[in-house]
């Protein structure tokens, strides 16, 4: 890519998108698209077709989605596989027709087996069952990386899919009924603070294991792998290094300042029990993350604690 080429970033009202923005923005790229929800449905085909034709982006960025946690994936299964199945199939199509020059879809390493082996190979895909507290967002991003795969295949389109891990930073859902872990149990325990409350309730039993990444790494490893990865195999973006829940929650509890006690609820579900990706792949191409989880924690909390008010 060159400074001056026209580059769409799908979804950049979100945590990736809107990372994504921030560091083609610092680096000086300077024909960049970006429409929200308001301004093109996504899941309408045509409006995504005339977006294409008036912008005429030369590589695109897929990071729009429907996301959330485990309860949101539980009560809302139809929003979560309809949704995204349009978002991804429309801009694939749409790009394929439109001749783009490269495109980077964005999966998630919630794609891969309940069971897997650790850490998880890219070659784990498809291997076994999935985790049913997330199955419908994961089959809707296996359907995106195959239909990637299959335009490469039939059309010689050049499309790359990266599976991130689990991801945090500026921006991110801080609902409680929406989030995952990490903005969920920095909100909780930082209103647990203001309020004085002795305990703090933590979904699960806090023995799962989960990989961060601050978002911030994910945009640098994705301009990285945009200009020097193109394969039709999936590559893992992650840290290598994963941490328990309890660990996390106490964490947490210390950068928020919080004095009181964590417990943990057994009848909530702990989802799948290790999710840690083998970043081998990544990192024999000369790419690893920067931002240490404390170090990523605390910007973070910082930001919530300015944005709260909204």
């Amino acid at each position: 890519m060159h400074k001056s080429s026209r580059i769409y970033v799908a979804g950049h009202r979100g945590l990736v998108g809107g990372a994504l923005l921030r560091i083609l923005q610092q680096r000086g790229y300077e024909n960049l698209i970006a429409r929200s929800s308001a301004e093109v449905d996504l899941r309408d085909r045509a409006a995504v077709r005339r977006l294409f034709e008036e912008e005429k982006p030369e590589y695109l960025f897929i990071a729009a989605a429907k996301v959330g946690g485990i309860w949101a994936n539980h009560t809302r299964p139809v929003d979560f596989l309809a949704d995204n199945l349009l978002i991804q199939t429309h801009l694939l199509l749409e790009a394929q027709a439109a001749d783009l020059k490269k495109v980077m879809f964005f999966g998630s390493s919630c794609i891969y087996p309940k069971f897997a082996p650790q850490p998880i190979s890219e070659q784990s895909l498809l291997s076994s069952a999935l985790e049913p507290t997330n199955e419908w967002y994961a089959i809707a991003k296996i359907a995106g990386i195959k239909l990637g795969q299959a335009l490469r295949r039939q059309q010689g389109m050049k499309v790359v899919s990266v599976m991130p891990t689990n991801l945090y930073g500026p921006g991110d859902n801080f609902d409680l009924e929406s989030s995952h872990v990490v903005p969920a149990l920095l909100r909780k325990v930082h209103e647990a603070k203001k309020a004085g409350q002795a305990s703090v309730s933590v979904w699960g039993t806090g023995t799962p294991r989960r990989e961060l990444m601050h978002v911030d790494d994910l945009a640098a490893a994705a301009l990285f792998l945009m200009e020097s990865y193109d394969e039709e195999g999936i590559i893992n973006v992650g840290t290598g290094e994963d941490i328990s829940i309890r660990q996390l929650a106490e964490l947490i509890a210390k950068v928020v300042g919080y004095q009181g006690e964590l417990s943990f609820d057994p009848s909530k579900p702990d989802g799948t029990p290790r999710k840690l990706l083998d970043v081998g792949k990544l990192h024999a191409l000369g790419w690893r993350h920067g931002i240490s989880l404390p170090e990523g924690l605390a910007s973070v909390y910082d930001w919530y604690l300015q944005h709260e008010a909204r």
